[in-house]
């Protein structure tokens, strides 16, 4: 008859040990003794993983390549202390030139094998650009310069701007006007309600030929040296 197979001894075959009473822990509320509050956990917020998956090659362009009326929009993002934020992600959406919304279809279509942007042919307007800051905290796109949405007569042209960064649990919205539609700037909807200082954190300063600088600053400096950009909310 053959013999049964041996197994390895498992904790349930080896013999139990005495129950041994614990050191009393004087949090535990359970023995009597005044419990202790614990300090709350940190919040943690998801990233700074942006610069790995969201970039992609030419989300700088905007414009159609090698447009003679291309305008670069350039800036940093800083944070309360006036320190650069490496690690930030900005999208840029904007009117086409005929107030279209609707940008270049596809533009985003990537491959499935390599995942790389096949969708971005340099020809077209796509009205869509990502970029991320780098180690000092700038960004750099290239478009053509903003127009009003159609069907919005009142509003002045502008580049509608999303942020994400570390240590915002929500995304931000703002904008982007330019200074030489200053007339449409009265009428506009949105500068119409703002103080004027607080509209100029909406306004981008020229910076030699074509070329526009817009800064994003997550809060007033501690030094009051400049204020919070005006950030937008969506109902």
């Amino acid at each position: 008859m053959p013999r049964p197979a041996t197994r390895p001894a498992t904790r349930h075959d080896l013999p139990h040990d005495p129950p041994q009473s614990l050191p009393h822990d004087p949090s535990d509320g359970a023995s009597g003794a005044p419990s202790v509050p614990l300090a709350p956990t940190p919040a943690q917020t998801v990233g700074p993983f942006y610069g790995y998956a969201l970039p992609f090659p030419g989300g700088e362009q905007i414009a159609p390549a090698g447009h003679p009326g291309t305008v670069t929009v350039h800036g940093c993002v800083r944070d309360g202390a006036g320190a650069p934020v490496p690690d930030a992600l900005l999208e840029f959406w904007q009117a086409g030139p005929d107030g279209s919304l609707t940008g270049a279809p596809g533009s985003l279509r990537r491959d499935p094998v390599t995942g790389a942007v096949i969708g971005r042919n340099g020809v077209d307007f796509t009205g869509f650009g990502r970029v991320p800051t780098d180690a000092d905290g700038h960004y750099a796109v290239r478009t053509l310069p903003a127009t009003a949405p159609a069907g919005c007569p009142d509003a002045a042209p502008y580049l509608a701007v999303c942020l994400f960064a570390r240590g915002l649990l929500h995304h931000l919205f703002t904008r982007v006007y330019f200074p030489e539609h200053a007339t449409a700037h009265a009428a506009d909807p949105l500068l119409a309600r703002l103080p004027s200082e607080r509209a100029k954190t909406l306004l981008a300063r020229p910076d030699g030929p074509n070329r526009y600088r817009f800064d994003v600053h997550l809060q007033q400096a501690e030094d009051g040296m400049y204020e919070e950009t005006v950030f937008l909310a969506f109902r």
